[in-house]
């Protein structure tokens, strides 16, 4: 076999095996993103629940579209730190099975066992994608009622009752410094 084939082979694992980063580095951020999220999130919901204490009934009604959605999402993008671990490629007891193979099958090898986990990985990546946009998008149309409902809340507290102001005038007020002063001896 000739330099040419084994520098195709070599090439072919190494791409195989940087794709296979790319996907792990991915799977993590996305951990990443969705714990952020979660944390924000929690954050929230009290700050939120607090803004609409004291709100009309039917306001504190409609508040719990929200956050039913908030819960929603937290469980959903929780869900995703259950998933199965991405597969990395080569599994570190199959090198003494390859320590008498030649070269050539090693390369093989590892471009095979790439493939294989690249197309396993792409199954768990799928699932995961799809519970990250539907927590993504549930916590923003959580966050975009919240704001509205908070808002209504705050322009409704303008429309309440004026509050009623007692005027004492100079009449009741000498009479009550006279009671204070009797009171006083």
């Amino acid at each position: 076999m000739d330099m040419d084939d084994f520098k195709n082979l070599e090439f072919l694992a190494t791409n195989s095996k940087e794709i296979i980063e790319k996907q792990v580095d991915s799977y993590r951020q996305q951990h990443s993103y969705s714990g952020t999220i979660i944390g924000v999130t929690a954050l929230f919901i009290p700050f939120f629940l607090s803004g609409i204490d004291g709100s009309s009934q039917v306001l504190q009604f409609v508040a719990i579209a929200p956050i039913v959605l908030f819960i929603i999402s937290i469980l959903l993008l929780l869900s995703i730190f259950r998933d199965h671990p991405l597969d990395q490629g080569i599994e570190v007891d199959k090198f003494k099975k390859l320590e008498n193979k030649t070269y050539k099958e090693i390369l093989l090898y590892e471009i095979n066992s790439n493939s294989i986990s690249y197309g396993g990985n792409k199954t768990i990546m799928a699932k995961a994608n799809k519970k990250y946009t539907n927590g993504v998008r549930m916590t923003t149309i959580a966050i975009i009622l919240s704001i509205v409902i908070l808002l209504v809340n705050k322009f409704n507290a303008y429309e309440k009752a004026p509050i009623k102001v007692k005027v004492i005038g100079q009449y009741e007020m000498r009479s009550n410094e006279h009671s204070i002063n009797n009171s006083n001896l």
